[in-house]
């Protein structure tokens, strides 16, 4: 915590540890990691979590299938997600597991908060419920399978339950949820996904059983010997242990709740949307300011699925494409909150053209010119034309601009708006043409070399939190302090005289090996 600073937290799903991560579980902490950055380098005190939900009945059965005990299974595949984290230079403060003894706290003391205020009851249980999916199905959703199954909207077979059951009373939280959509426009994001919530919200709620009987693999429910708390209940509560619930008076919990953004994946948006606010609000806690729910990947447009063999693996596309390559195509690729499909290549599009070729090759020709012409210094630049100003103004322009899209989790459109300064100024060194000036205009050729180099200082400082290793490069290579390298430095200048190091390029071609053998 920074006193003076305002506060931002932000939090990924926790991830369920019944398997490897995949590119869903990159691209949603990528996301987050990207924002936290950005908040940080704008002066914000940020809190970034992420973790592992590692209660129910499908962790039982998986370390069961393993041979092993629960714990031990959820200690290594818990691990896996914390490697990712690792491998990808995600930047997140805090890591929760729910086998904590502190989330474990912070689950019974909000168990027993929604039992003071009247909303808890014991009733039985008798429905659909999907064990890959912790969910329970009206049978009005669901479709027939092979062999008189049932099948759920995510492709989960269900199997029918019936056990006493702990209830939450959420059929009597409708309409206090509709009235909070409404005052709240901005709570559920993208604007489609609120109408998704807001449909189902309105079609009438059902009390939620919160409790089961049938496995013993969760948080024992206060006081009811052989209740293990609903796995859903347990896995959001993650978001406010994290930050010292149930002590709502200390410091973590009153700088950083309510949470700015819970960034989610479409499919668990019902279980954020409209069961924790429910929740929350029943308790007596504030909502979190935002639910963003992003769209899924699919395979050279196939979908995704272990049956195919199409998995796509993080650690596998790091080593074939490079890091910040990676995470400049998912954010770039398609607008957040879409679905989008990754291709080698669309991949490789991005990487020759708007990488290497655009941003890489324009830091490039400058640095390289600089070295030669400018005695390797930054050069000392004489009074700017008009162009100069325009192209130093474009790059100046673009932090309110990238604050009001990073605020709406609009990555794509930050980025587009970066590469657009990046394209002018492309089209400003083939215009005025340094390397012709040589000759003709030293002086004017150093005020040309100047603004570009001030232009690329500004670029680079802007695109740390989506390519913190080539910009940190980049930056380095133009004698950028380390300590001058917030958003605040942005209204620095770099410095005439300033000796420059060897320039090395930030961006390679991605080459085919048929190609090059």
């Amino acid at each position: 915590m920074t006193a003076g600073k305002p506060a931002f937290y932000i939090t990924t799903p926790i991830y369920y540890v019944n398997d490897n991560p995949h590119i869903g579980h990159a691209y949603t902490t990528l996301a987050c990691d990207v924002l936290a950055r950005f908040k940080r380098l704008d002066g914000f005190d940020v809190r970034f979590l992420t973790g592992t939900d590692e209660h129910g009945q499908k962790v039982e059965k998986s370390a069961a299938a393993a041979g092993i005990d629960p714990q031990s299974f959820t200690d290594r595949v818990s691990q896996n997600f914390r490697d990712l984290s690792a491998l990808w230079g995600f930047t997140n403060d805090d890591f929760i597991r729910t086998t904590e003894q502190r989330h474990k706290d912070a689950c019974q003391a909000l168990w027993k908060k929604l039992v003071e205020a009247g909303d808890i009851y014991l009733g039985s249980y008798a429905g659909w419920y999907a064990v890959r999916d912790e969910a329970y199905y009206a049978e009005s959703e669901l479709e027939d399978g092979p062999n008189g199954s049932k099948i759920a909207p995510s492709g989960a077979e269900c199997e029918w339950v019936e056990e006493e059951s702990y209830f939450f009373r959420l059929s009597a939280w409708g309409d206090r949820l509709l009235k909070f959509y409404d005052e709240n426009p901005d709570f559920i994001l993208p604007a489609s996904r609120r109408n998704e919530v807001i449909s189902f919200v309105k079609g009438g709620l059902k009390d939620l059983s919160i409790s089961r009987t049938t496995f013993s693999w969760g948080i024992p429910v206060p006081d009811a010997p052989g209740h293990i708390m609903y796995v859903w209940l347990d896995a959001l509560t993650n978001y406010i242990t994290a930050v010292g619930y149930p002590d709502v008076d200390c410091d973590l919990f009153k700088t950083y709740w309510p949470a700015d953004v819970h960034m989610v994946g479409k499919d668990i948006l019902r279980f954020h949307a409209v069961y924790w606010p429910a929740f929350l609000m029943s308790a007596g806690i504030a909502p979190p300011k935002r639910v963003y729910a992003h769209g899924w990947w699919t395979n050279e447009g196939q979908k995704i699925s272990k049956t195919v063999g199409n998995v796509i693996v993080p650690s596998e596309l790091v080593a074939t494409y490079g890091l910040d390559q990676v995470r400049y195509f998912l954010l770039r690729e398609v607008p957040f909150g879409n679905d989008g499909d990754f291709s080698h290549k669309a991949m490789v599009g991005r990487m020759n053209y708007d990488l290497a070729n655009q941003f890489g090759n324009l830091a490039q020709r400058v640095l390289s010119m600089i070295a030669k012409n400018c005695e390797a210094q930054v050069p000392q630049p004489g009074d700017l034309a008009a162009e100069d100003e325009a192209l130093l103004q474009a790059a100046a322009d673009l932090l309110p601009a990238l604050r009001a899209d990073m605020d709406r989790q609009l990555f794509h459109n930050a980025l587009t708006k970066v590469w657009e300064v990046v394209g002018e100024a492309n089209r400003y060194i083939d215009h005025a043409a340094p390397w012709t000036l040589k000759k003709t205009d030293p002086a004017r050729m150093a005020t040309v070399l100047y603004v570009l180099a001030e232009t690329i200082r500004r670029l680079a400082l802007l695109t740390q939190p989506v390519m913190p290793g080539a910009t940190a490069k980049m930056l380095d290579q133009l004698a950028v302090d380390p300590g001058a390298r917030s958003f605040a430095s942005l209204e620095d200048r770099l410095r005439p005289g300033t000796a420059l190091p060897k320039p090395e390029g930030v961006f390679p071609r991605f080459v085919e090996e048929e190609a090059s053998a």
